[in-house]
């Protein structure tokens, strides 16, 4: 069996990408009072600064940074996955591998964790978090979907409002970087 090495580089800025179990599923938007909850706690025990974030239905992106010497980005996501599966209800089917480690029958195991490079990766992950629910169809432009850091990036003045909408003849105001 292969082991898979993550990289730990202290202080470091993170883009992951964390699944539901079950792809089809719509917990995460049901329940974004339960994420939120489940967010704020963990990132109160365990600080780091997030850059961006989008929730879709059955998966989310996080862009973010460690404290300066911490690499612990195992522990927050899985403080993060564990709370807001302990705020749902107990209705899933649970096989019996995942009952034996004591784990709901919410989350994908794994996650994909990437550490960002310089700032053309920085920007590229930026935009590819906010432009995700367009990607998925569930809106047409950025700037209808709730469940993102793009409205406080537009406060920021770091996007445009109009930034990645949909027209009749594709995609307009996205970066091309």
């Amino acid at each position: 069996m292969r082991q898979y090495i993550r990289d730990r580089t202290a202080g470091a800025t993170y883009f992951f990408t964390i699944n539901l179990l079950n792809r089809q599923s719509n917990l995460l938007v049901e329940h974004i009072t339960a994420l939120r909850a489940a967010y704020n706690s963990t990132q109160k025990s365990m600080p780091f600064t997030l850059h961006a974030m989008v929730v879709l239905p059955d998966h989310l992106h996080m862009l973010l940074t460690l404290p300066e010497n911490d690499v612990n980005y195992p522990q927050r996501i899985s403080q993060m996955k564990s709370r807001f599966s302990r705020a749902l209800p107990e209705i899933e089917n649970i096989n019996e591998s995942r009952q034996h480690k004591g784990e709901r029958g919410i989350w994908q195991r794994r996650y994909w964790e990437h550490r960002i490079r310089d700032e053309l990766d920085y920007q590229r992950h930026m935009d590819y978090i906010h432009y995700n629910p367009v990607k998925h169809g569930y809106v047409n432009a950025a700037k209808d979907w709730s469940y993102s850091t793009f409205h406080q990036c537009v406060r920021d003045g770091i996007y445009a409002e109009d930034w990645a909408a949909q027209d009749d003849f594709g995609v307009i105001g996205k970066n091309d970087a």
